[in-house]
C-alpha cells in the first residue's frame, strides 16, 4: 500500500515546495524588482548583492519549477538549500531566535531540509527524473543480451 502511495506523496511534496519557492522568487523578481532585491541584499550585508539576488531568484524560480516536474532533483535540492542556508546565515542568524514569528531561522531551515530530502528522494514514479532513469534502465536491459553474446 505504501509503495502505491509514495509517488503521490512525493508529487504533493514536490509541488507544494516548488510553489512556495516560486512564489518567493516571483515576489523578489516581479513585485520588488531585481534592483530593489539587490539593494535589500546589500543592506543585509550579503556579498555581491546583485549576483546574489540573481542567484537566489534563479534558484527559487528555476529550482522550484524543477521540483514541480521532478527534473534534476539533486541539483535543484542543493541549489535551493544553499539559498536557504544563506538566508539562515545573513537574514536569520543562529544567535537570534529560533521561531520564525520572532525573526528566527525555523522556516528557512525547514525549507532547506525538505529541499534536500526531496532532492535526494528520487522524486517518485511521477517525476521526470524517474521516467528518464526508467527508460535508461530499460535500454540497458535490452542491451544486456547483446553484450553477453558479444563476449562469447
Amino acid at each position: 500500500m505504501i509503495n502505491r502511495l509514495q509517488p503521490i506523496g512525493l508529487l504533493i511534496g514536490r509541488v507544494v515546495l516548488g510553489v512556495v519557492f516560486i512564489a518567493h522568487g516571483w515576489q523578489k523578481f516581479n513585485e520588488n524588482g531585481m534592483d530593489a532585491t539587490a539593494q535589500g541584499f546589500e543592506g543585509l550585508g550579503i556579498p555581491a548583492p546583485t549576483l546574489s539576488a540573481y542567484f537566489a531568484v534563479g534558484a527559487e524560480l528555476i529550482g522550484g519549477s524543477m521540483l514541480i516536474v521532478g527534473a534534476l532533483l539533486p541539483l535543484a535540492g542543493l541549489w535551493l538549500a544553499s539559498v536557504m542556508l544563506g538566508a539562515m546565515y545573513f537574514v536569520h542568524p543562529l544567535n537570534g531566535a529560533f521561531f520564525s514569528r520572532e525573526g528566527g531561522y525555523e522556516y528557512v531551515l525547514l525549507l532547506a531540509a525538505v529541499a534536500l530530502a526531496i532532492g535526494f528522494s528520487g522524486g517518485g514514479a511521477l517525476a521526470v527524473d524517474s521516467l528518464w532513469l526508467n527508460k535508461v534502465g530499460e535500454k540497458k536491459k535490452e542491451d544486456e543480451p547483446l553484450r553477453a553474446e558479444s563476449l562469447a
